[in-house]
């Protein structure tokens, strides 16, 4: 039997967790409550999903939240993905089956700055995903 195949989850578990506290420490200060607030959680939970120490899986509805606030590469998010699926396998396919979601474009000003036209993106991704999961809850 492969080795690599034989790792129990809670070590898959620590590995992609891992990788979130790398990308976190190399992001500026402020992405962490930043994180926390486009989660609807306090940033001690933030703390605990990027902890390697926590065995305590993070949730997968969580997952495109947490790469587009903290700006991962496709690389990066390729390796989390293949490690967070080998811990828990089809919890990704689980979760594409059960949210449809659709596409709308929405036209916002250009603020001249990056930071700041950042800042309106990450407001209205925040507002949308805050939107689908309110539906989601209301939809159970």
């Amino acid at each position: 039997m492969n080795d690599e195949a034989a790792r129990p989850v809670a070590t898959l578990v620590a590995d992609y967790k891992e990788i979130l506290k790398r990308v976190l420490d190399n992001r500026p200060s402020g992405t962490r409550q930043r994180l926390a607030a486009a989660l609807g959680k306090n940033r001690s939970f933030i703390s605990q999903i990027a902890n390697p120490g926590y065995s305590i899986p993070i949730p997968a509805q969580h997952l495109d939240t947490i790469f587009h606030i903290c700006h991962f590469s496709h690389e990066e998010q390729r390796e989390f993905l293949d490690i967070y699926n080998r811990a828990h396998p089809n919890r990704l396919q689980r979760m594409s089956e059960t949210v449809p979601m659709r596409v709308l474009t929405v036209t916002v000003p250009d603020l001249g700055d990056v930071r700041r036209n950042r800042a309106i993106d990450d407001a209205v991704a925040d507002f949308a995903r805050r939107l689908a999961s309110l539906a989601d809850d209301l939809a159970n």
